[in-house]
């Protein structure tokens, strides 16, 4: 499984030339969509085909944001208008409802995704909302409550497991202790590891999602110079000591403006760190090209759990 340790992303509805020797030479590990990808079900299908025909590979990863109406990249294509909060609210108020009503939702979202040849979801939201919680967060969380978040959270990967849709629990280890935007800036949380223990990590202990993604964070009190995404102290001894995570660990988007470097500079931080792949979501072909190259094949571990993360999938 010779895959570059990169999922990349494109400009339009449609391949371009440059696109498509990309995608047949280069190998990306795979491929997020945006808005700016999406017109209608039919191209979308489309270009899908598109991409799994130049990669050769039926069951490459496709990722997409599909969260609730805050994030909705398939808004207006799909009916799909619930954020996690309103699951949160109504867990608290009646648990059966909720996770019988949650169960119905994640089938239907999974069965649309399936049906257009997305096969990756970027749910859930593991972050924990505080009353300084930035906006970038916001409804897109269960709860204020870490518990409600685990349950629901447990609940999302399993029924998206069952339905053939793979997660990626975000944002590892926490983004809801954050008052500011990592894609306008870099964040500094100032809180103590045990604090951040018992509230923000542990919504993400024992996850059984094959993947997970960082959060473009500076942890002070773990690692002073370092956002997490970069952090060696934060993967090794947080993420996969202390929180124990076992899949895939991928970058947030390396051209958000938390990160200080360049793209080439950050994609090797991020890996150097312990990140297993990066993610670019700027589309821009030159970078993608250049990303793609000086990035490695993927190691011996990302090989194992891609293959799990394959025999979910269709």
């Amino acid at each position: 499984m010779r895959k570059k340790a990169i999922i990349i992303s494109i400009k339009g509805t449609t391949l371009t030339k440059k696109e498509k020797l990309l995608l047949s030479r280069e190998k990306p590990w795979g491929l997020i969509l945006f808005k700016r990808n999406i017109k209608s079900i039919s191209q979308i299908r489309n270009l899908i085909q598109d991409i799994k025909k130049f990669v050769e590979d039926v069951k490459f990863p496709i990722l997409i944001d599909e969260e609730g109406s805050t994030v909705s990249r398939l808004k207006g294509i799909i009916n799909h208008n619930f954020e996690a909060n309103y699951f949160g609210q109504l867990y608290k108020l009646d648990k059966k409802i909720a996770t019988k009503l949650y169960k119905n939702y994640l089938r239907s979202l999974c069965d649309n995704l399936r049906n257009i040849g997305i096969n990756i979801n970027t749910i859930p939201v593991l972050d924990v909302l505080r009353n300084n919680t930035n906006e970038i967060i916001g409804k897109r969380s269960f709860s204020k409550d870490q518990d409600i978040v685990k349950v629901l959270g447990r609940i999302t990967i399993n029924e998206c497991h069952y339905n053939k849709i793979v997660t990626v629990v975000k944002h590892i280890p926490g983004h809801g202790c954050s008052r500011t935007d990592s894609h306008n800036e870099m964040p500094k949380v100032n809180l103590d590891t045990r604090t951040l223990s018992t509230i923000d990590f542990y919504p993400f202990k024992s996850t059984y999602s094959k993947l997970a993604m960082t959060a473009h964070i500076l942890y002070s009190k773990i690692d002073s110079k370092n956002v997490a995404t970069f952090s060696k102290k934060i993967i090794n001894e947080i993420i996969r000591k202390k929180i124990g995570f076992k899949g895939i660990l991928m970058s947030d988007d390396i051209s958000m403006k938390a990160l200080k470097y360049d793209l080439i500079t950050n994609a090797k931080k991020s890996l150097l760190a312990g990140c297993n792949l990066v993610l670019y979501c700027a589309g821009n072909i030159k970078d993608n090209f250049k990303l793609i190259k000086s990035v490695p094949y993927i190691d011996q571990f990302t090989i194992k759990k891609t293959s799990e993360i394959y025999k979910i999938i269709r």
